[in-house]
């Protein structure tokens, strides 16, 4: 079972905390990885594109002009797709592009996200946020103590105060337990977990 420093806001070490080799301790697949992230990225994607067909194009069905004997390409409605304001031919409509992934290989791949940032020396535990009010200054200087400047920070419940003031920094996301995933893990460097939130997420993929 992995060990590593709880640390204050000031980076000071306070206490030890372990770590559970089924959550912190997973050998990586690639393929786990991608297939749960690309589901994630894809799930997110709006899918309103739409285009009109020739049937749904405003106009006359009446054909322009005469079949035979203008020495012309033959024509039919001005709602043809060969026509200018015409229908589109297999173009874009409203659709889903949300792909699933069972439950088990989620949980998988967030065992195996969670381990990857211990491995690499990029996982930090903190007691505590020592912020009293909402102030952007207050929190810039805590992430600098941290010496954090990309970082996923996870904590266990609503913290509207910690929320408000990271909300402007740049390359910092506040992100509570229940709404931890791979994607958010994989992108930021660092991942602060607070303490207590370590019991949630243990709870939740443990279970």
């Amino acid at each position: 079972m992995a060990v590593i420093d709880v640390v204050n806001s000031k980076g000071e070490k306070v206490s030890e905390r372990e770590l559970s080799d089924a959550l912190f301790n997973v050998a990586a697949k690639t393929s786990v990885l991608h297939e749960v992230v690309t589901a994630q990225l894809a799930g997110r994607r709006s899918g309103t594109a739409s285009t009109k067909r020739r049937s749904e194009v405003s106009g006359s069905t009446r054909k322009l002009y005469r079949q035979k004997g203008t020495g012309r390409a033959r024509r039919g409605d001005i709602k043809s797709p060969l026509m200018r304001g015409g229908g589109v031919i297999f173009g874009p409509h409203p659709r889903s592009f949300a792909s699933k992934v069972s439950k088990k290989v989620r949980k998988l791949a967030l065992k195996m996200a969670l381990t990857s940032k211990l491995q690499e020396n990029e996982l930090v535990v903190l007691d505590k946020f020592d912020l009293e009010k909402v102030k952007t200054k207050d929190f810039i200087e805590i992430v600098q103590a941290l010496r954090l400047d990309n970082a996923l920070i996870v904590t266990d419940n609503k913290d509207e105060i910690l929320e408000l003031s990271s909300r402007n920094v740049p390359r910092i996301k506040v992100l509570r337990s229940e709404g931890l995933n791979v994607y958010d893990i994989l992108k930021y460097k660092n991942l602060v977990l607070l303490e207590p939130a370590i019991n949630d997420i243990e709870g939740r993929l443990l279970a």
